[in-house]
């Protein structure tokens, strides 16, 4: 289960990872993320295992999964993307999806709780690179960032931390609540269907660990416009022509050509799977044109 779950408040305190798994926070009894490549991460633990962990409270850069020796507890090989855990946290970054944060009290991190774990919230992954570890071999890193909460720390180098400019949390958080929004069940299915290709142009974001495209309803959610979040009011779109269909840039016709004010674009790219309803069109076209 993603997110939050019933019964289950940040800074609830667990004796064991049994007592994690048992409540459901963090399934593993081992394994220190918890998820798929398909649905994302659920959980993570932060409990020391990495030496190349950072800990800033508010913002966490957490190691990913693999090429560590248990006996040692040093790395002996290079991380991978196609690791199941490793792909899990690259599907919640590229779909917005949160992610709860165990801490652990064998870490080193001066948040960490004094003794047994303790959930610390949903954060989000707003950033992903590799480097060379501590131990002289690649590993590949998430910055996460934590969702509506106060921050507990100052990240005094965030540009350091991770091969990717960081900004201000503030406007990422933003950007992550909507993704989360735009990102139900039935957007994935869309863009599954679609396998991350834009029905517009044609483009397919290839990303380490990937692909990406972003769900757009036809006609828009909520009051005024009282959009459904079904599959037959979503397109599979390219952030580019995502934003040019929001802005009324672009927009189709009944018979599914693209126009963009009077000039014919190209045929919106279809999926026999995909049934897309003209009444949402007619009210995406009345927002912008007579």
């Amino acid at each position: 289960m993603i997110g939050e779950l019933p019964d289950i408040t940040v800074g609830q305190t667990f004796p064991s990872r049994r007592a994690l798994h048992d409540a459901g926070v963090h399934r593993p009894l081992q394994a220190g993320i918890c998820g798929t490549k398909q649905t994302g991460a659920e959980s993570i633990v932060v409990s020391g295992g990495y030496k190349d962990d950072e800990d800033y409270g508010a913002v966490i850069i957490y190691t990913g999964h693999g090429g560590r020796d248990p006996e040692s507890q040093k790395q002996v090989a290079e991380q991978s993307l196609t690791d199941p855990g490793n792909a899990a946290l690259v599907t919640s970054y590229l779909e917005g999806f949160p992610v709860r944060v165990v801490r652990g009290a064998q870490s080193r991190s001066p948040y960490a709780p004094a003794e047994g774990y303790r959930y610390d919230g949903l954060f989000s992954v707003s950033s992903f690179g590799s480097k060379m570890g501590v131990d002289g071999f690649r590993v590949w890193q998430f910055r996460l960032e934590a969702k509506n909460q106060p921050e507990k720390g100052t990240d005094p180098n965030p540009e350091d931390n991770l091969p990717i400019s960081v900004e201000d949390l503030s406007p990422r958080k933003l950007v992550a609540t909507q993704r989360i929004v735009r990102n139900t069940g039935v957007a994935r299915q869309v863009k599954t269907w679609h396998l991350d290709q834009c029905q517009v142009c044609g483009t397919r974001l290839v990303v380490p660990g990937g692909t990406y495209s972003e769900a757009a309803h036809i006609q828009a959610l909520g009051a005024p416009h009282n959009g459904a979040d079904v599959v037959g009011n979503i397109l599979c779109l390219c952030p580019n022509c995502h934003v040019l269909f929001d802005a009324g840039a672009i927009y189709l016709r009944d018979d599914l050509v693209v126009m963009a004010g009077e000039t014919e674009v190209g045929p919106l790219r279809l999926d026999s799977r995909h049934q897309i309803r003209l009444e949402c069109v007619r009210s995406h076209r009345a927002r912008w044109r007579r």
